[in-house]
């Protein structure tokens, strides 16, 4: 792992809940506790933590996770307050303060959003302060969510610019199929997504499969990721200031995708989707072209000029990602045609020969 100054730390539901699906307060101090004692050292941490709703369901006494939305926004609302309470506390021990910053999909699709974001965390960490990060589980529907807070925790270590992202959880790292530990993934292939799993857990909403996913989010941004266990004895301090090899490591790579292209393949979710033909598709991947629309066979959704869309081969695979300069209304009264004809058919929508330039897509 290279040298680390900004770590962006995420800790799963099962890591601060007891047995009993309470909230285990000694374990939320412990982690305040090795996070202030990093800080000691001169790195500065983000964390991006679960557990509202598991806490909440503790206040509320409930033990069973709820089902519908209105109850788990509610566990959350009650559950976030108190989980904030507690670490304020903690780390006020440890002479640092925090700062809550709750999230949604909607605040990664707008680009002024997501850079304010940014600003947000930087300033927090000039003041020597810690963000505290959730996704905003109280007026989130499945529509605006990041999906899981492994996901929300690569998208942060991707937007402020992380050395390391480490995410705690109650398994030792990634297992294979002996249920050893992989201590080291050189490249995330096809073998390596088969070891992933999906959660069991009736309090988180993550699973090694996302862990994965999160990994390989954050190795494309070159940030380095360690999947480890947070019920380990002094595990972040370890890794972080030991350089202990602890749970699985993920290297990040070289050449990694500029910042504008990160933000269009793994933060902002498509609006929409195109299809092509297998001409188009092959100008894309293989002669780094722009898309045109005489390639385009079908356009779903409805979106505008500037937002994110998938694009999707004959087969009905998604090959790659990009900001439309023209509506899915427009797409539709264009699609199949040459360049030259745009004028006539659009009128004064007519601004781009291209319908995606290259220089705002992504091969995935």
């Amino acid at each position: 792992m290279k040298k680390n100054k900004r770590i962006v730390v995420k800790v799963g539901t099962k890591v601060i809940t007891s047995k009993d699906r309470t909230l285990d307060e000694e374990k939320v101090r412990d982690i305040a506790s090795q996070i202030s004692a990093i800080m000691d050292n001169g790195l500065e941490i983000i964390l991006v933590t679960s557990g509202a709703i598991g806490a909440g369901m503790s206040l509320l006494n409930i033990r069973k996770r709820p089902t519908d939305l209105a109850s788990l926004q509610a566990a959350a609302a009650i559950g976030q307050n108190y989980l904030m309470h507690l670490y304020s506390e903690y780390f006020k021990a440890g002479k640092y303060n925090v700062g809550q910053i709750l999230l949604t999909q909607e605040d990664f699709n707008d680009r002024k959003r997501y850079l304010n974001i940014k600003n947000t965390i930087n300033t927090l960490l000039q003041h020597r302060a810690i963000p505290i990060i959730n996704e905003n589980d109280t007026v989130a529907t499945e529509e605006i969510r990041c999906g899981d807070n492994d996901r929300l925790s690569s998208l942060v270590a991707d937007l402020c610019g992380a050395d390391t992202l480490i995410m705690l959880s109650d398994v030792d790292g990634l297992l294979d199929e002996r249920g050893d530990v992989v201590k080291f993934v050189h490249e995330i292939n096809p073998d390596i997504l088969k070891l992933g799993g999906r959660s069991h857990c009736d309090l988180g909403t993550g699973g090694m499969a996302t862990k994965i996913d999160a990994a390989r989010i954050v190795t494309k941004a070159g940030i380095d990721c360690v999947i480890a266990n947070g019920k380990e004895k002094d595990v972040l301090w370890r890794i972080a200031i030991g350089g202990e090899n602890i749970g699985t490591a993920f290297k990040s790579k070289k050449e990694k995708l500029i910042a504008k292209k990160r933000w269009i393949a793994f933060s902002s979710k498509p609006k929409g989707t195109i299809r092509i033909d297998d001409g188009a598709k092959e100008a894309l991947r293989k002669k780094n072209k722009s898309l045109l629309a005489s390639g385009i066979l079908s356009v779903e959704g409805d979106f505008n000029s500037g937002d994110v869309v998938s694009i999707l081969g004959d087969d009905l695979k998604e090959i790659a990602r990009g900001l439309t300069n023209y509506s899915s209304k427009d797409i539709v009264r264009i699609k199949g045609q040459k360049t030259n004809k745009f004028k006539s058919i659009l009128g004064a929508s007519y601004n781009h020969d291209e319908v995606i330039h290259k220089d705002n897509l992504v091969i995935l």
